[in-house]
């Protein structure tokens, strides 16, 4: 298959969760400050190769769906059905009229899945029809009967525990579910067993010890101590960013377009707000400046939205492995007001970042008719980011 491949995903999430304990379905629970779901579907929806993502939820689940991903970009969910099959069959149907080449398939309760990971699964989906992510497995297995007495114990070498997203041509599976439920089968407890009951041959790639799947009240507590422990390296970064006005009607401000009786002179759209929070960022990656990634002199950039220069920023901090913890912005101008589009600035940038809106502040003042933007000759921002990058093996020192 070429590496041009379209690739869709499937975020099954149609499940109650009951071994999780109270709290409602786990998927919608928060772990190291942001919801499982989230977690487990933003590397799908942010990773270059895939070019859909298809949730499968329950219907009663809805809001609470649409509050804890409504940053990422997805399709419209499918209605889960009452078993794992029947939900990963509707998902597979819904996404029949994009005619996907391959298909990765994988569970809401994962949320640790990385980047790496998808790509294995691609790769293997292209060198054959079915592939799945598997890992050897560490302790002694025994096999019991019914009595709970020991019958057998399988040679661990060959033993493995798989794992999702669990990888397939996108016609071969979809014809193996429509297979199964034309035959009345609605037993098999994930893809890869659908698959070997169809005739496939299901290979394995590597797996991931991190992509845990959450099922009890102590695989929360246990991924919280860990996640706090990974993600132990808290950095901040501060950002200062400004703009004189010109001819124009409207400026841009935190991507929002704003009315105003002036605009931005500016190599791009000059929106202060989102410069001064990509040098936060920046800053506290000690990845450089703004200007240092996207140089006014080089001519791609005039006129150029600068929501695609924080979403850049955004993806540094996601290739290190990192979080961002939050992020605040102070527009410093007499005009235009900000007061009345706060809410709608932080939910732009919330929409921008992948960021809940929970940990982003936008804030306004004046200089008191001081200086230049007490003149009303321009706008200001400074701005501040707080990101969790995990510790490296330098420490403290360089």
């Amino acid at each position: 298959m070429p590496k041009s491949a379209r690739t869709a995903a499937i975020l099954v999430a149609a499940g109650r969760g009951l071994r999780a304990g109270a709290g409602g379905p786990k998927q919608y629970r928060s772990i190291g400050g942001q919801t499982v779901i989230f977690r487990a579907m933003e590397p799908f929806c942010r990773h270059p190769q895939v070019f859909a993502v298809q949730p499968v939820l329950n219907p009663d689940d809805t809001a609470m769906f649409n509050e804890a991903v409504s940053a990422l970009p997805h399709e419209p969910p499918a209605e889960g059905g009452a078993t794992r099959q029947a939900s990963v069959h509707a998902g597979l149907e819904a996404l029949a009229g994009q005619k996907p080449d391959i298909v990765l398939i994988h569970d809401a309760a994962r949320p640790f899945v990385s980047a790496a990971l998808i790509s294995r699964a691609i790769d293997a989906a292209g060198r054959t029809s079915a592939a799945i992510p598997a890992i050897a497995v560490a302790d002694t297995v025994k096999l019991i009967d019914a009595n709970g007495n020991v019958e057998a114990t399988p040679e661990r070498a060959r033993l493995r525990i798989a794992q999702t997203p669990q990888a397939f041509r996108f016609d071969v599976i979809l014809d193996a579910h429509r297979r199964a439920s034309r035959e009345g089968r609605s037993d098999f407890t994930d893809d890869a067993a659908l698959a070997e009951w169809a005739g496939l041959t299901v290979a394995t790639f590597e797996g991931d010890p991190a992509n845990m799947k959450l099922t009890t009240p102590e695989d929360f507590a246990r991924e919280e101590a860990r996640l706090a422990a990974l993600l132990g390296d808290i950095r901040t970064g501060t950002g200062y960013d400004v703009h004189a006005f010109g001819d124009g009607d409207n400026v841009m401000i935190c991507g929002i377009r704003v009315p105003h009786t002036r605009g931005f002179l500016a190599h791009s759209d000059g929106d202060v707000g989102l410069h001064a929070l990509v040098d936060a960022i920046l800053g506290a990656l000690a990845d450089g400046d703004i200007g240092s990634h996207f140089p006014p002199s080089d001519i791609k950039w005039k006129g150029a939205s600068s929501d695609q220069f924080l979403k850049y920023a955004v993806d540094r901090v996601t290739a290190r492995g990192g979080r961002i913890a939050n992020l605040e912005v102070t527009l410093i101008c007499e005009r235009p007001k900000i007061g009345p589009l706060r809410d709608t600035m932080r939910a732009r940038i919330a929409e921008i970042t992948g960021v809940n809106i929970s940990r982003i502040a936008v804030k306004a003042t004046t200089s008191e008719r001081l200086g230049f933007t007490g003149r009303e000759e321009g706008i200001a921002a400074t701005a501040s980011a707080t990101i969790r990058l995990p510790w490296d093996d330098k420490g403290w020192s360089d």
